[in-house]
């Protein structure tokens, strides 16, 4: 094929593309979370979706779907027309997926294009208030001291919360006993009651049984503070260097979507994401609004995906 004609051939996309972006969206847009209702996945979407449409002209319409750890859903979109009108809001768990489920029915490197990363989940590491540790250094301490007599819960296993305590885990050179549950509320159930010991939970759930004294909060487990929780250390400052578990929220596309689509829906998120009425609903579901753009959150993805896939094989963790 001579230069002449590859010209042409990428004027005529080009112009193709813009066309679709001059006049997308053509028709309502379906937004799915592949979680149930009521978390906080779905409280970002729900947080989102009305103004996000507002910006673009049309309903944003979110279908839940729950299942596989976020697969089901996923799925879905990975076999939608890539034209813009199904969107994917997903997790750092879809990261870990890549090495922990077998036989994925999609590849996120290759059948998604990145929007941006909408927002940074505030989580925490909280103990029960009768352990004699107050922090992160008395904890490792207080680990190796009396290997596998403490545990850990986690939200079930594969989770985020589980990727936490097992990079804790091994970053601290530590034995802690991961105790799976079905979900944050039973595992912070537990938590109080005594049952286990510690968890790395989003902070919303355990927030406030803080307050009321009924869990210890040691340090943040993002990569900074959070500006929700500004006087909390990190887990790196507070003793294990290095340590950083940070859960996110990324809206993303079927690949093949437009390029102009694309920059089309990440304008309009960044643009809500300066909104102070839209960061204050994110705050109260731990979220704090990051706004990244498409192709630094495809690289950060990537960074994610290698991360947690080592944690995955150093613990030999299968998915139930």
């Amino acid at each position: 094929m001579n230069f002449q004609i590859r010209t042409l051939i990428a004027a005529l996309l080009l112009c193709s593309g813009t066309a679709v972006a001059a006049d997308y969206p053509t028709k309502p847009i379906r937004l799915v979370v592949p979680f149930p209702a009521g978390g906080p996945v779905d409280i970002t979407a729900r947080t989102l979706a009305p103004r996000l449409g507002d910006a673009l002209g049309q309903r944003i319409l979110i279908d839940n779907r729950g299942g596989a750890g976020g697969v089901l859903g996923s799925e879905i979109v990975a076999k939608s027309p890539a034209d813009g009108h199904t969107l994917l809001l997903c997790t750092t768990g879809n990261a870990i997926n890549v090495s922990l489920v077998p036989n994925l029915p999609y590849d996120i490197r290759k059948d998604f294009a990145p929007v941006s990363m909408v927002a940074i989940i505030t989580s925490i590491l909280v103990v029960h208030p009768s352990l004699p540790v107050k922090s992160v250094k008395d904890l490792i301490a207080l680990a190796k001291a009396k290997p596998d007599a403490l545990s850990y819960a986690s939200t079930g296993n594969g989770a985020p919360t589980h990727l936490a305590g097992e990079l804790f885990k091994s970053m601290a050179g530590v034995k802690i006993v991961h105790v799976p549950y079905k979900g944050a509320a039973p595992a912070v159930i537990d938590l109080i009651s005594g049952h286990v010991q510690l968890s790395f939970i989003s902070a919303p759930g355990a927030m406030p049984h803080v307050q009321e004294k009924r869990l210890r909060v040691l340090a943040v487990t993002n990569n900074k503070r959070s500006v929700l929780l500004p006087e909390i250390p990190t887990i790196s400052e507070a003793g294990l260097k290095g340590y950083e578990s940070e859960g996110w929220h990324g809206l993303f596309t079927p690949t093949g979507t437009p390029r102009p689509v694309i920059d089309r829906l990440y304008k309009e998120i960044s643009t809500l994401l300066r909104d102070q009425k839209i960061n204050a609903l994110l705050a109260a579901g731990g979220a704090e609004p990051v706004g990244m753009p498409p192709d630094e959150f495809g690289k950060a993805l990537n960074r994610e995906i290698e991360k947690w896939a080592k944690v995955v094989k150093a613990s030999g963790m299968k998915m139930d």
